[in-house]
Formats: structure tokens, sequence, C-alpha cells
């Protein structure tokens, strides 16, 4: 169902990117990568750039005008330990940013797939501050950290809160054309970020790997990832997929008195 489609991947260059590019090209789709540093696969194309400079996106998005793209793939992201200023414009500006950018290179019927996390759990809690950061561009980050309290202990729960709700309320943003989006949830992943993830969330992260069986993998995602870029999930808007060997349900379940 991807045989002749083109698929953009950002953070092509390792783990869950790198994989998801191995698999969209296995099932016939040419893969146009977006990283800061060089992929390892020889992909259809590669376009090297940094999203931690707004510049260098919006020539990135110059370089893919009329593209024409069947998807898109924002997999590119950084771990809790990064800088919360950094963090929240690579998980969560950035990413808009490209995305909003880069519709009118998208097909009739394109998808859009967003990498988020399963620490995105509780975004309803967090409307307030996810609305805030609406508009927000990267000269504006710093102030908005300060103001909203993002710190290095909430920086990575909050970027992915908002955008498991920046996926819901795409739902039918862009329906007249077809244009899909939906979102990934892994729980913690053997990736090189998995140390850092581990680390950063502390109790919480050695409490949830107590219960898993195992941590993920990036052929556990990329799968997924793949699916919603193809055809057999047209009908799928807005969802956000957890993907965490059985974490979600198992949180759901406990909080509701369930066993």
């Amino acid at each position: 169902m991807l045989e002749g489609k083109t698929i953009i991947v950002t953070g092509v260059a390792s783990g869950i990117g790198a994989e998801t590019a191995k698999q969209l090209m296995a099932a016939g789709a040419k893969v146009v990568g977006v990283d800061r540093n060089e992929p390892k696969a020889a992909l259809h194309a590669f376009h090297q750039a940094d999203l931690t400079d707004e510049a260098a996106i919006d020539a990135l998005i110059e370089d893919l005008k009329g593209l024409k793209a069947d998807g898109l793939a924002n997999i590119a992201g950084l771990p809790p330990t990064a800088p919360a200023e950094t963090l929240v414009t690579v998980n969560l500006v950035a990413l808009k940013r490209l995305t909003l950018g880069l519709v009118d290179s998208l097909a009739d019927g394109a998808a859009i797939v967003n990498l988020a996390s399963l620490a995105g759990i509780g975004w309803e809690g967090e409307v307030a501050r996810i609305k805030a950061a609406e508009g927000l561009t990267h000269a504006g980050v710093a102030a908005f950290c300060t103001a909203q309290d993002i710190t290095a202990e909430n920086s990575y729960f909050f970027s992915k809160q908002a955008l498991v709700a920046w996926t819901h309320e795409n739902r039918w943003s862009w329906r007249e054309r077809g244009i899909r989006m939906n979102s990934v949830s892994p729980g913690p992943v053997e990736t090189p970020i998995l140390k850092d993830f581990l680390e950063t969330l502390g109790e919480r992260a050695e409490e949830d790997m107590k219960i898993m069986d195992r941590p993920g993998r990036p052929t556990d995602i990329a799968p997924v990832v793949t699916f919603l870029l193809s055809d057999g999930s047209v009908w799928l808007r807005g969802v956000n997929i957890a993907t965490d060997g059985g974490m979600r349900a198992h949180i759901d379940a406990m909080s509701n008195g369930l066993s």
C-alpha cells in the first residue's frame, strides 16, 4: 500500500526514524529524510537541517515546495535530558512549524504521523498551558517556559502532552483534501536516548520498567508508524495509538480500580 509513495521522515539518522525509513522503503516507498546528522542508509533524498534553527526550517520548507509527498512522519525529537527551552523548541515548536509549512507540499490524501510518547498521558490537565503555546515561535520559547513554569523536570512531559493534544485538534483540519493526522505514543524504547529517558524520569520510569516485560524496540514502533502512513489507515483521524507493551492500558486500569 506504499508502492510509489513519497514519504518525508524527520529524525531519519537513528532509532525509530531510521527503522521507519527502512520499513517504508521495504514497502516500496521513496523516503525523503531530514536530520541534523547524515543517515547510514541510502535514501531517495536527504536534507540536513537543525530544527533548533527557525531559518533552517523555513529553508527546508522552501526546498520541499511542490514535492506533493504522500506522507510526513515527524519522528525527530530530543530526550528529557536536553535543556527545557531546546527540548520544547524541537519537540513541539519546530515540529508544528515544519508540518504547517509543508501542508501545501503534501498530496491530497496524505498522512501526517507525529511521534508522541507515553509521557503525553494526562494532557487533559494541561490544556491552559497547551493553549498558551499556540502560535509559539522559536524566539518566544524562553519567555514561554519562564511564564508557564516549564522546567527540566516537566518539559518532556509537556512537549508530548501538547503534541497529543495538537494531533486531536487537527483531526479534521485538512479534511477537504483528505489529509489526516495521527500520532503514536511509545513507552520506553531501546534507542540512543533510552538511558537519558530513564535518568530523567527517575523512579517513575524505574517502576514502569519493572512492570514491562521489556523495553520497546524501534522494530516495535516503526510498523505502527508505517501503517498510519499507508492507505489502510484512511479512516483514522486524530488518533493517538499507545504502542507501549500495555503500559497505557495498565495505567488506565489501575487508576480506575481494575486489576
